[in-house]
């Protein structure tokens, strides 16, 4: 345990990273106007395309990017401190959210110099989203086990299989899908690759899935004989189970591991800044308090590794782990603190917000890795198992 517990060694936001933030916040308060909390704390999984066109025009999309293709070229520190802000007041920022997150950097990284050139200032003009293609019907959690297939052929590769529970996918250019080049499914790790495919290509059937919100931001994705090209594979063939761990090391480790939950907890907390006896929840506001202090921090740590070149893989885990845990706390201790107060007299918006985000919330720890994949991670890099 201290080998990985040394690895989360205190770490801090550098003096240029935070002289970042006063911009930011001064341009979400131009570019958003006022906006319903129910609506806000959809952020991360709200899509709007324009808002995304926004950033970008300001150089805020990619910004980790090497300038060379359309990125800001700035440090992770630097992007931590945007998605801070941006989370914390609910901007919408689905549409370029996986593709500045992760695919840009797992192409800057593996990609060949054609495909950075191509698809990098897209991604930073957010004139390019992508979505990700891991999960399976047939697969559960146990990603080593995906059964899609892209079998090579004169013209490339012939791709066949279905995805499902891909974020996006219905209102994405691109997907990054993880699929067995060779083997089959006994093989495990060995033989799983990355391929860029284009969603517009012929074979592609792309349904979208709604879910008890309401919203529908996931979708199930078939390939029926898809003609890919030879240049749609990353990196080397067979290849694929390392470089999808180090971009899970980037969906796992952000801000948005822990803020899921924070436009809920601020619209509550200003609520009871009305009411005569608001410190009755003092310190219930003191506890979420102190935990997001310590995750915030525990993250930035995360960070830290990854601006160093590193690929965190199991911190990553653990922070994600433990900030799931309590974005799922918060709608359940409101949900609590209201029901003992039944002759309360809250706002309707209260009950929408909170509505949405109780519905929600069991998804947080199902996203980008599931408790129980997380913890046999952790518990491996503790050298339990």
């Amino acid at each position: 345990m201290s080998s990985l517990l040394s690895q989360l060694r205190l770490a801090t936001l550098p003096a240029a990273a935070q002289s970042l933030r006063a911009e930011v916040k001064a341009f979400l308060r131009s570019a958003l106007g006022p906006v319903p909390a129910h609506i806000r704390a959809r952020s991360w999984m709200g899509f709007d395309a324009g808002f995304s066109k926004k950033l970008a025009a300001r150089g805020w999309v990619g910004v980790t990017l090497p300038a060379q293709y359309g990125g800001a070229n700035l440090d992770a520190f630097s992007r931590y401190v945007l998605v801070e802000e941006l989370l914390a007041v609910g901007a919408p920022v689905s549409a370029h959210w996986i593709a500045d997150r992760q695919s840009g950097p797992l192409i800057l990284k593996f990609g060949t110099e054609a495909q950075k050139a191509f698809y990098l200032p897209r991604i930073c003009s957010a004139d390019a989203f992508f979505c990700i293609g891991m999960s399976e019907p047939s697969s559960g959690s146990d990603l080593a086990s995906v059964a899609t297939r892209a079998r090579p052929n004169a013209a490339g590769w012939v791709l066949n299989g279905q995805k499902i529970w891909t974020t996006n996918a219905h209102h994405s250019q691109y997907m990054i899908a993880l699929v067995r080049s060779s083997g089959d499914k006994a093989d495990r790790q060995t033989g799983l690759s990355q391929f860029i495919v284009d969603l517009s290509l012929p074979g592609i059937t792309v349904r979208p899935i709604r879910d008890i919100s309401g919203d529908a931001h996931f979708s199930e994705v078939f390939f029926d004989n898809v003609q890919l090209a030879p240049d749609a594979l990353v990196g080397t063939e067979g290849s694929g189970w390392v470089q999808v761990n180090a971009e899970l090391a980037f969906e796992r480790s952000g801000p948005e591991r822990i803020y899921s939950s924070i436009v809920l907890l601020e619209h509550w907390i200003d609520t009871l800044r009305q009411r005569p006896d608001n410190q009755v929840h003092a310190a219930t506001i003191g506890r979420f308090a102190v935990h997001l202090a310590t995750l915030r921090n525990m993250s930035i740590t995360v960070t830290a590794r990854l601006a160093l070149g590193q690929s965190p893989v199991v911190e990553a885990a653990l922070v994600k782990d433990l900030g799931t845990e309590f974005e799922q706390s918060i709608p359940a201790i409101i949900e609590a603190t209201i029901g003992m107060q039944q002759d309360a007299d809250l706002d309707a918006e209260l009950f929408r917000t909170l509505a949405y985000v109780s519905q929600m919330a069991p998804a947080y720890s199902l996203r980008g890795g599931t408790r129980e994949i997380l913890r046999g991670m952790i518990a491996r890099g503790l050298g339990l198992r």
